[in-house]
């Protein structure tokens, strides 16, 4: 695989001979294949057309704020608490639905598909992902290397699921019976759920609790070392830190802006109801974009041996969310299979070039699921470890019926069971510190 630097970000580009398996064993599709089925335009950023994304979604934000100013004026909203609350709301949730288009654009950003320009994509990352208080050249540096070892049980850095000796001690259950264990009840999933929802993206960001210890470049660093905003921890090289100094930086400034919000309005309500609501509609929608991208029971997760860039690019779900997964999510959601393949196209390209590589990738597309709380209930009780399955290697298409099992041609599947206690630190880091290895 060829690695290509482009400024901060190194992007994965795989190699263009590498072959993923089709709709049979008998079918192999190469990169170049896929890529030579897309129009060539789809792979050059347009700046008009990313422009007029950019400024039509700052738009729709002005005009919730305006619309927002506007109804807690009126004398019926300030004397009714009914209809306060149902204005508030609203605002909170549409505004969290705006600000998600804003994050995806400024992610795109970080995968140089908004302009030719590695400065203007910085700048323009930068800023919106600092305003949203997501610091933007860390989790550039992260997602990228989750880009390039999508599905790779030991170098992936999103959603990594522990394997069966793992997950069995993590629940206090004997290895063998495993397959005796429960599922949660009702309440306790959706208690789960909502903790993940709440919580996860912000967790995620100070202690890197969903990947594997072998993924970070410091090994032996405490759980407390393992942070988005640590310049100086397990997750960056020394090379890094300024980009992550600078990525602080742009979140205390926003953090600043709403401190002196604060004492203009002299009212932490209008504060709470103006930014925090929108901004945990926005990490909710950011976490389940993620776990259920990256989290289902078709979807298999590969070993060092078995793992290729394809295999692992296409080992995620599209998920259709209606006119909020096109229109404002910008096609994240609806084609993310692609957007693994060719991380730097713009999202105003990629359905025309999911339209015409998924014919050609057979089984390795995963078909379309729901974006719904349903979908979330499945991947909870029924992706919880993983572990070999030659018949579901045979029935992918793996290697036939009858051909002889080799590590290069076996997956990980997903396996379910009750889940283990609240995580609250990276899987395998010490509470307290321990020794360094490079």
């Amino acid at each position: 695989m060829e690695i290509e630097r482009t400024g901060f970000q190194t992007q994965a580009e795989p190699h263009p001979t590498e072959l993923v398996k089709g709709g049979s064993i008998d079918k192999e599709v190469s990169i170049q294949e896929l890529r030579n089925a897309i129009p060539a335009y789809c792979f050059e950023p347009s700046l008009f057309w990313s422009t007029f994304y950019l400024i039509r979604d700052l738009l729709y934000s002005g005009i919730l704020l305006g619309a927002l100013h506007y109804l807690l004026q009126a004398q019926f909203v300030q004397t009714n608490p009914i209809a306060y609350y149902a204005v508030v709301n609203a605002y909170g949730f549409a505004q969290g639905v705006v600000w998600t288009g804003l994050w995806i654009i400024a992610h795109d950003c970080g995968h140089s598909s908004f302009s030719k320009s590695g400065v203007l994509n910085d700048i323009v990352g930068f800023t919106l992902h600092s305003s949203l208080l997501a610091p933007y050249f860390s989790w550039k540096s992260t997602h990228r290397r989750h880009h390039i070892y999508a599905n790779h049980i030991d170098k992936d850095l999103n959603y990594v699921p522990p394997r069966r000796g793992e997950y069995a001690e993590k629940i206090g259950h004997a290895v063998e019976l495993l397959e005796e264990v429960g599922q949660d009840s009702p309440l306790v999933l959706l208690v789960r759920i909502l903790i993940q929802q709440i919580f996860g993206w912000n967790w995620y960001l100070l202690s890197h609790i969903t990947c594997p210890p072998s993924a970070v470049p410091k090994q032996g660093l405490s759980a407390w070392r393992h942070s988005h905003f640590d310049p100086w921890g397990a997750v960056f090289r020394d090379s890094e830190k300024v980009a992550i100094l600078l990525s602080d930086a742009g979140c205390l400034a926003t953090l600043a802006a709403l401190y002196q919000f604060y004492q203009q309005v002299g009212s932490f309500g209008t504060v709470f109801w103006v930014y925090v609501v929108p901004w945990m509609w926005l990490n909710h929608w950011i976490v389940m974009i993620t776990y259920l991208h990256h989290t289902h029971p078709s979807v298999p997760k590969y070993t060092t041996e078995s793992w290729t860039f394809l295999r692992g690019a296409t080992a995620t779900v599209d998920r259709d969310f209606g006119i909020i997964g096109t229109h404002f999510f910008h096609h994240i959601s609806t084609d993310h299979v692609t957007h693994h393949i060719f991380s730097r196209m713009p999202h105003y390209y990629i359905p025309t070039a999911s339209k015409a590589i998924i014919p050609l990738l057979g089984k390795h597309y995963h078909d379309r699921q729901k974006f719904r709380y349903e979908d979330l209930k499945t991947s909870f009780k029924e992706c919880q470890w993983v572990e070999e399955s030659p018949s579901q290697d045979i029935q992918f298409g793996l290697r036939g019926e009858g051909e002889v099992t080799d590590h290069s041609n076996e997956a990980l599947w997903y396996r379910g069971g009750k889940s283990p206690a609240v995580e609250f630190k990276m899987r395998g880091s010490s509470i307290f510190w321990s020794t360094l290895k490079s």
